[in-house]
């Protein structure tokens, strides 16, 4: 196992030691620098990114990049791509990559060319989307499949779902979806009021088919499916014709085929991916089968020509032009230099609502980590707290924080061009109105108000402090022309490669998770005493005796 570099021990962090005193005003920044917003505006396939607004000037850009390469921010990367065993904890190759990559590419796991497989199951996913698009595909009764909802849980569902509500307009007419993730049993309940057995499809997420909370919500869904069938007299009880409703009515996405037969699933209908492609990293493998259906395979295979196209600006342009390396040397820059504890994700685009709780899994999952990829502490501060909601929304709710709180939160306004949805207010164009307060607020945050100007404004005295905006709020621009497939794919890879980035500076393995795993470990031990298991219960500590007793004094059966 390779030692990652202590980017506190390079010349590059003392540089930025030194800059961190420098006082960066940006009113005077883009007085004295015409040119500014051009030299720190760049492209990245459709996305067009304005870093002009951050806390930076030339020599704290250039120590950036500088520490970038004298931690091996390049050669990192090139061992990610190359399909190397970058994920030493678990000793497997981080390839989600691989998984929008050409069909003539070559990207070799343990001497094997890994591109065909891809491309095999790709086949596999978008044959069986048609059956279902095209009506081929229909339940036991005979009646074309309407409703497709996902069970999964974590990447399996958090990716999913935000793609699927981002491109709402790519929906197949007469084609929904519906996604189940919480094991709270309202959640099943709730996602299955009001739908017809009849024509609903069920996709069961979970690579070994072994996951607490999937399994549970699929056996609870089966049970609602055979319960309705019969209940409609469209099934009797026997054993041959339940099964034959649930091959109708269920797929999976999973490797572990015979968990899948014992289900009741036809194996020939699962779907899958490999171990060097992470649950948060997985929306554009098989973990997509419900995009697929719903948004239909040339727009799937769009949204990962998207992913691709931000691989190659990741892959080709020089570290000073490169869009996700600079996002991720920047959020560095926050945490680690100006102690910034969050981050805010503002996309103003509707459809993008789900956005920001997709990040928070890939962000924090990723880089919420205490040590080092080889084992030892870490010796900077590591991650942030990822948080959004869509604006205007935001400026209603918590927008004060940021502009005149006291911590510094860094944000990202994400905005497009042209909307799906083009309406008028009268002679108004909502989608300006709308965009007008996207460039307002970046520019509030960066320039503020001072107290000269709320008095020019006739404000009584004893009140201007409360008016004033101090301004120097970092922010990030992030537009594209449309909200396509591919610019949701090229979205979700720029985030992943700035989530690399700042694991390759600090030194920590950003694909595994062992932090998720304590709490089903110990859930599975608490798990009898909530079912009343005397004996269990006293092996638990006093406060959780104490809740669990509540509980079962106060259910209601």
């Amino acid at each position: 196992m390779s030692t990652p570099i202590d980017p506190t021990t390079t010349t590059a962090w003392a540089r930025l030691t030194e800059l961190k005193g420098r006082e960066i005003d940006l009113r005077s920044a883009f007085a004295d620098d015409p040119g500014r917003a051009e030299r720190l505006t760049h492209t990245a396939a459709d996305l067009h990114v304005d870093l002009s607004k951050n806390l930076v000037d030339g020599d704290i850009l250039a120590a950036l990049v500088d520490l970038a390469e004298q931690v091996g921010l390049t050669e990192r990367r090139d061992a990610m791509f190359a399909g190397e065993k970058i994920n030493v904890t678990e000793d497997r190759a981080v390839l989600h990559t691989a998984l929008r990559a050409p069909a003539d590419a070559d990207i070799e796991v343990d001497g094997e060319n890994v591109v065909p497989l891809v491309h095999a199951e790709l086949a596999k996913v978008y044959a069986f989307a048609e059956k279902v698009r095209s009506g081929e595909w229909r339940g036991v009764t005979g009646k074309p499949i309407e409703i497709v909802v996902n069970i999964g849980i974590g990447g399996s569902d958090l990716g999913p779902v935000m793609v699927y509500e981002a491109l709402q307009p790519y929906v197949q007419a007469g084609l929904t979806a519906r996604f189940i993730s919480n094991i709270d049993p309202t959640d099943v309940a709730e996602k299955t009021k009001g739908l017809d057995p009849e024509t609903t499809l069920f996709i069961v997420a979970s690579k070994t088919f072994t996951t607490l909370e999937t399994l549970t919500n699929a056996r609870l869904c089966r049970a609602w499916l055979l319960d309705g069938l019969r209940g409609a007299g469209a099934i009797d009880d026997s054993e041959d014709e339940a099964s034959e409703a649930i091959a109708r009515h269920f797929v999976a996405v999973s490797t572990a085929l015979d968990k899948v037969a014992e289900f009741g699933i036809d194996p020939a209908n699962a779907f899958g991916f490999w171990d060097w492609v992470g649950g948060r990293y997985s929306v554009g493998s098989a973990i997509g089968t419900v995009l697929a259906v719903t948004i239909g395979p040339e727009n799937f295979g769009d949204f990962l020509a998207g992913m691709h196209a931000i691989d190659r600006h990741f892959v080709e342009a020089d570290l000073a032009e490169n869009v996700p390396a600079l996002m991720g040397l920047l959020n560095v820059w926050y945490v680690d230099f100006h102690g910034a504890g969050s981050h805010a994700v503002l996309p103003y685009a509707q459809y993008l609502h789900r956005f920001p709780a997709y990040l928070q899994q890939m962000t924090m999952e990723s880089n919420g980590k205490s040590v080092r990829y080889d084992g030892s502490p870490v010796t900077t501060d590591t991650g942030e707290v990822f948080w959004g909601e869509p604006g205007t929304n935001g400026q209603h709710a918590f927008y004060q924080l940021i502009h005149q709180g006291t911590r510094l939160i860094p944000a990202d306004f994400i905005a497009v061009a042209t909307p799906a949805n083009p309406l008028t207010d009268g002679d108004s164009d909502v989608h300006e109105l709308f965009l007008a307060n996207f460039f307002a607020q970046t520019a509030a945050l960066a320039f503020g108000k001072t107290a000269d100007e709320v008095r020019a404004e006739g404000t009584a005295e004893e009140i201007v402090p409360a008016r004033v905006f101090p301004g120097n709020r970092p922010t990030t621009s992030i537009m594209a022309p449309a909200l396509t497939p591919s610019v949701v794919g090229q979205l979700i890879a720029l985030y992943e490669h700035i989530t690399f980035t700042q694991g390759v500076v600090w030194g920590i393995d950003s694909f595994d998770q062992w932090g998720v795993e304590l709490g089903k470990q110990l859930a599975k031990q608490v798990t009898p005493a909530v079912a009343g298991d005397e004996a269990a219960l006293a092996e638990q500590d006093a406060s959780t005796q104490s809740l669990v007793r509540y509980y079962l004094s106060h259910r209601a059966r």
